[in-house]
């Protein structure tokens, strides 16, 4: 049985971990609220830009911009994995990863090759370790990012799409649900025939609202290469927000946790000084009874 020090160590140990999981979860919930206000802002313009985009490419032909041509014969994909820069953060980061090796995966076994452009320091350092290439990291982008990082990406993408180094294009990113839920989302970047096609759909009734001057091809040359983009900033503002929501939870599990282990060495503690002083009782009874024999 372990000594009364060593039982007082452990639960003096586990006090400071519970404040420094304490302290972690109160810093992660002040910036999850700023991630949140940017996601909740940003989410309006993003979603009427895709209804509005999805009207314009509807009724336009697939010739009319390279940007919605879908290639015959797909030979490399990118993959856009949006991580954290830290951990502690639960399966958060485990999850976006297990899903773009499973894409990559998928991929290079249909005979393509994949390309991943990383942001995040969790998502670099595990594609590091596989044989697929990077085309662009960004390791330490998420702690402070603005439109410019997307307009980065997504400039090197489109320039790449153009030169027929890629032919898909990929973005997987965390999306912000609620604080108990962020899944995992993978979204088609390019071709953005796909989503013009889903969004021609949703808003059918709306297209006799729209009146666009001074042609659609020329609307679209100006619109999808900001398409892009703006679907690539969504995907850094939500994955900011899942990023931070998830280490609260995680922080907070952590200082139950603590709870819990500290009840239990107490509980360890009491039981080990009252064997041990009914041990030296034992010890005075027999002295004495040794004394009286």
């Amino acid at each position: 049985m372990a000594s009364l020090r060593d039982v007082k160590t452990k639960i003096t140990g586990v006090k400071k971990t519970k404040q420094i999981t304490k302290a972690m979860n109160m810093v992660a919930s002040a910036k999850m609220r700023n991630a949140q206000a940017r996601i909740e802002r940003f989410r309006p313009y993003a979603s009427k830009f895709y209804e509005m985009l999805g009207d314009l490419a509807s009724g336009a032909d697939g010739s009319v911009h390279p940007l919605l041509e879908v290639r015959e014969e797909v030979k490399t994909v990118g993959v856009v994995l949006v991580t954290s820069d830290r951990g502690l953060c639960g399966s958060f980061n485990t999850n976006l990863i297990k899903m773009a090796t499973k894409l990559a995966a998928e991929k290079k076994a249909a005979g393509k090759s994949v390309k991943f452009y990383c942001v995040g320091k969790k998502g670099r350092d595990a594609v590091r370790k596989l044989e697929y290439e990077i085309g662009l990291q960004y390791p330490d982008a998420m702690g402070s990012f603005d439109f410019t990082l997307a307009n980065e990406i997504g400039m090197e993408i489109i320039a790449s799409y153009l030169a027929g180094d890629l032919d898909e294009v990929h973005l997987i990113y965390g999306e912000f649900v609620s604080m108990a839920r962020q899944p995992a989302v993978t979204l088609d970047i390019l071709p953005i025939v796909s989503h013009a096609a889903e969004g021609g759909e949703a808003t059918e009734e709306a297209k006799a609202e729209y009146l666009y001057e001074p042609s659609v091809e020329g609307l679209l040359a100006e619109l999808l290469p900001r398409f892009i983009k703006v679907q690539l900033y969504r995907g850094l503002l939500d994955t900011s927000a899942s990023e931070h929501a998830a280490r609260m939870a995680a922080m907070d599990n952590a200082t139950k946790a603590c709870d819990d282990l500290t009840k239990a060495l107490t509980l360890l503690y009491n039981k080990t000084r009252q064997t041990s002083i009914t041990r030296e009782l034992m010890d005075i009874v027999g002295g004495a009874e040794a004394l009286k024999g």
